[in-house]
């Protein structure tokens, strides 16, 4: 099915355990939402770099599988949209934040 594997696991936010590896610990040891935020920036990263890569090989012949550049493709895309989408939510959140009478 096209909804296993690493891409489709979401770890949890609140540090319990069974948390993969980008889930964000309680605060005090260093590493909290910062540190999430800047995790999963490296693997959005990451992963435009390997699309760029599969790319770049489609385009000089060293790809076997365009299917599997058009998937590496699509995965970017789509994880820079998801990005997109969230900062501009964060950017409204805080600005109603900032806004707000007391």
């Amino acid at each position: 099915m096209l909804t296993s594997g690493a891409e489709w696991n979401i770890g949890s936010v609140d540090g319990s355990a069974g948390a993969g590896a980008g889930a964000a610990a309680p605060s005090g040891g260093g590493s909290g939402f910062g540190s999430m935020l800047t995790d999963q920036l490296g693997k959005l990263e990451a992963t435009q770099n390997d699309a760029a890569k599969a790319s770049q090989d489609l385009a000089t012949g060293q790809a076997s599988d365009p299917e599997a550049v058009v998937m590496a493709v699509e995965r970017a895309r789509l994880s820079m949209q998801l990005a997109s989408t969230l900062r501009t939510k964060a950017v409204e959140a805080f600005t109603d934040v900032f806004h707000t009478q007391v």
